[in-house]
């Protein structure tokens, strides 16, 4: 062989050799950008958990991972996130489970009228929930994170006194929070916290069930001057990722991920509920608000009148072989142990 061939031969081999060692390794460094949906606005408490999320990933893997936020359904609108995931379309998303009733039969248990006071207590039972029983309705998915949102309360444009002042009521409600009303004695009126301030300003209702932060977020405190504690019912929220995406990623990078669950469970909530406090001295500040407190006979008296309801979802899911009473055994006790926990 010549000394060109020979010259050429080894420049042929060396390249080869570049392919496989030089390629996969720029490869394994290149960034690694995901798409994260989320439907409501950007300045609302799942957005903000959102935007939190994406800011540490990036900071605890040295620029690694990158994540685009989609907030107020820009990539998918809520009922499709879940879907959405599962799909590809995005690669992260978060979605509330009572926007597909009966979809999430264990998470359910957390949406119940069980008269959780805070977001934290009750986005870190729902996450010790879904760690315990390893439910079938997340089994297409990687389970990034839960939380929920603060206690439903009371946003009236009259006091709301006692229980006795809900009687024929018309409140704005969905989901749990019309059922929950019914058996007050209010009379709910189902439709999105998006048409509230216009169905409130003509009347049509006396007021809203929701969490108090959107007293300040949505400016609801400009025309419901009362807010009466009632710790009505949370919405129960999962940010889960596509399982290819997921396994996909390097191990180091999924174990920044696995390592933020629960800590960003805890963060949320403990967010969103100082958000609650914020909102109320606002409210106070700037439309001279007044939070009120139902007599402690009437909050025992709400807990009567909802149990059925809890009942009846153990009866639901045990016929789905879901041992609906153990789960509800489990909130209640998780709740206490939160409760007591985080005074």
């Amino acid at each position: 062989m010549g000394i060109k061939k020979m010259f050429l031969f080894f420049s042929v081999v060396v390249f080869l050799f570049s392919l496989n060692v030089v390629i996969p390794q720029y490869s394994y460094s290149q960034t690694i950008t995901l798409k994260y949906a989320n439907f409501p606005p950007a300045t609302t408490f799942p957005c903000v958990q959102m935007e939190r999320w994406a800011k540490e990933v990036e900071k605890r893997t040295n620029g690694k991972v990158k994540v685009q936020t989609f907030p107020g359904g820009t990539l998918l609108p809520a009922k499709n996130i879940f879907d959405g995931v599962i799909a590809g379309t995005a690669d992260i998303g978060n979605f509330a489970m009572s926007y597909q009733p009966g979809r999430f039969p264990v998470s359910e248990a957390i949406d119940l009228p069980i008269g959780f006071n805070s977001a934290r207590a009750a986005s870190l039972a729902l996450f010790d929930l879904i760690e315990k029983y390893k439910p079938k309705e997340f089994e297409k998915v990687k389970m990034l994170t839960l939380f929920t949102c603060p206690p439903a309360d009371l946003m009236t444009k009259t006091p709301v006194k006692s229980l006795s002042d809900l009687k024929g009521m018309e409140l704005r409600a969905s989901g749990t929070g019309a059922a929950v009303l019914k058996r007050l004695g209010a009379t709910p009126v189902g439709m999105p916290q998006s048409e509230a301030p216009e169905a409130i300003q003509k009347g049509v209702v006396k007021g809203n069930v929701s969490s108090m932060e959107i007293l300040k977020d949505f400016n609801f405190a400009a025309y419901l001057p009362y807010a009466t504690e009632a710790n009505l019912f949370v919405v129960s929220f999962a940010v889960v990722m596509n399982n290819e995406k997921w396994n996909s990623l390097p191990a180091d990078v999924k174990k920044v991920f696995d390592d933020m669950r629960r800590e960003q469970a805890e963060w949320t909530g403990t967010y969103v509920d100082n958000h609650v406090q914020e909102s109320l001295k606002w409210s106070k500040e700037k439309y001279k608000h007044q939070l009120l407190k139902l007599p402690d006979k009437d909050i025992a008296e709400i807990r009567t009148l909802v149990k059925p309801m809890i009942d009846e979802y153990i009866k639901k899911v045990n016929a789905q072989g879901i041992p609906g009473d153990k789960i509800v055994q489990d909130v209640f006790a998780l709740k206490e142990k939160y409760e007591k926990k985080y005074k």
